[in-house]
C-alpha cells in the first residue's frame, strides 16, 4: 500500500480509501465486517462514510452505514488504526427530507446535531476528517454542467461554519475538516476565510473523478496541488461502468444499475462509447479495465486517495490491487487519445 499526507497535516492515509455507501443496502453487516477486515489486513487505513448512507438515501437506512462501522469498531478494537471520515448532509428538500426536513444549514445547530448523531452511531469520541457533503448554496454539482445565477440568495457564512468546526476541533470531536462536491470558488472561499480569520484550513475535497469525468483537472486540480487540499476521488469507476460489465446494455443481476436503473450519470451513449474505448485499450495491454481506471486515478499528483466501493470481496481485492499497477507511457497515451475524442461525457 502507498500512503500520502492529508493536506498539510501529519496524518497519513492509504491511497486506497474504503468507501462504504452500500453497507446497509446492497451489503449486510456481516459482508461489511468482512470488507473492513480485508481492507485493514491489506494496508487500507482510510474509511469514508456519511450520515446520509446507505445509498440510495431513504429514511429507513439513514445512518445505517455509520452504525455498521461503529459495531465493527467496537467488535475489533481497531479504532486507533483507522483514519475515519464522515460527512454532514447538505440541504435537499424533496429527496433528503428525512434529514432535518431537507433543510440542513451549515450553522451551529445543524452541525452539532449531525456530528453528535454520527459520533453516537460510529461509537467513537472523534472523527478524523469531517466533511461538508455538498454546498449549502445553490451551485453546480452532482453532474450539473452549468452554473445558473440566482436561486438561493442566502447561505451560512463560511466564517460561521469554520468557527463552529474549529470549536469541534478544540473540543476533540473532530481532527480535520474537508469539503465535498465543491467548486473552485467554494474551495478558495474556505481557504480565504481560514487565512483571514485564523480558522482551520480544509485539508481535502471529495469530488467525482474518473475516466468519464476529468472535469476536476480543468481548474480544481491546481488548487488541490498548490493549496494542499488533495482530491479524495469518489466514483473512480463511474458506478462500476468502467469495469466494462454494463457494455452493450448488459445489466448483471444484483449490480447497482440493475437494482437502481435511475443512476444514469455514467450511462449515456457518449459514456458507453468512451467506456468501450477504454475496455479495448485495457484488453490490448492485458489489463483489467477497472484496475486500469483506478491505477490512472491513483497516479494523479493532485490526488490524496481514491475511494473504492465494492459489494463483493473479490471486487474489493481487485480494487485494492490497483495500487500495485503502474501504467506504461503507451497506456497513458492511449487514455489521453480516448479522452480527447470523448471528453468528460459524464460530468
Amino acid at each position: 500500500m502507498q500512503y500520502r499526507k492529508l493536506g498539510q497535516t501529519d496524518t497519513e492515509v492509504s491511497v486506497i480509501c474504503l468507501g462504504t455507501m452500500t453497507w446497509g443496502e446492497q451489503n449486510t453487516q456481516a459482508e461489511a465486517f468482512a470488507q473492513m477486515d480485508f481492507a485493514l489486513a491489506h494496508g487500507v487505513n482510510f474509511f469514508d462514510t456519511a450520515e446520509l448512507y446507505a445509498i440510495p438515501p431513504k429514511a429507513k437506512t439513514y445512518g445505517r452505514t455509520e452504525e455498521i462501522i461503529g459495531n465493527w469498531l467496537q467488535r475489533t478494537g481497531q479504532r486507533d488504526r483507522i483514519v475515519l471520515a464522515s460527512k454532514i448532509a447538505g440541504p435537499g428538500e424533496g429527496w433528503v427530507d428525512h434529514i432535518r426536513q431537507g433543510r440542513t444549514r451549515y450553522n451551529r445547530a445543524h452541525l452539532q446535531a449531525a456530528l453528535d448523531g454520527s459520533l453516537r452511531r460510529l461509537q467513537t469520541d472523534c472523527i478524523d476528517l469531517y466533511q461538508l457533503h455538498w454546498p449549502e448554496r445553490d451551485t453546480n454539482y452532482f453532474g450539473q454542467r452549468d452554473f445558473k445565477p440566482g436561486g438561493q440568495a442566502e447561505f451560512t457564512a463560511v466564517e460561521e461554519t469554520l468557527a463552529v468546526l474549529d470549536e469541534f476541533i478544540q473540543a476533540g470531536k473532530i481532527r480535520h475538516i474537508g469539503l465535498s462536491n465543491e467548486t473552485p470558488w467554494g474551495i478558495m472561499r474556505f481557504l480565504q476565510a481560514a487565512e483571514q480569520q485564523g480558522l482551520p484550513r480544509v485539508v481535502s475535497v471529495q469530488n467525482p473523478y474518473n475516466l468519464l469525468n476529468r472535469t476536476f483537472e480543468m481548474a480544481t486540480a491546481e488548487i488541490a496541488w498548490r493549496e494542499h487540499v488533495g482530491l479524495l476521488a469518489y466514483s473512480p469507476l463511474g458506478f462500476g461502468v468502467l469495469s466494462g460489465k454494463y457494455l452493450n446494455g448488459a445489466r448483471p443481476a444484483g449490480s447497482r444499475l440493475a437494482l437502481f436503473p435511475d443512476y444514469t450519470r455514467y450511462s449515456s451513449p457518449a459514456a458507453e462509447r468512451a467506456t468501450a474505448g477504454y475496455a479495448d485499450l485495457a484488453r490490448k495491454h492485458g489489463l483489467d479495465c477497472a484496475q486500469m481506471a483506478l491505477a490512472f486515478a491513483n497516479s494523479r499528483s493532485f490526488l490524496t486517495a481514491t475511494i473504492v466501493g465494492a459489494t463483493t470481496l473479490e471486487q474489493l481485492r481487485s480494487n485494492i490491487a490497483s495500487i500495485d499497477i503502474t501504467l506504461s507511457d503507451e497506456v497513458l497515451e492511449g487514455i489521453q487519445a480516448i479522452h480527447e475524442s470523448h471528453a468528460n461525457p459524464s460530468p
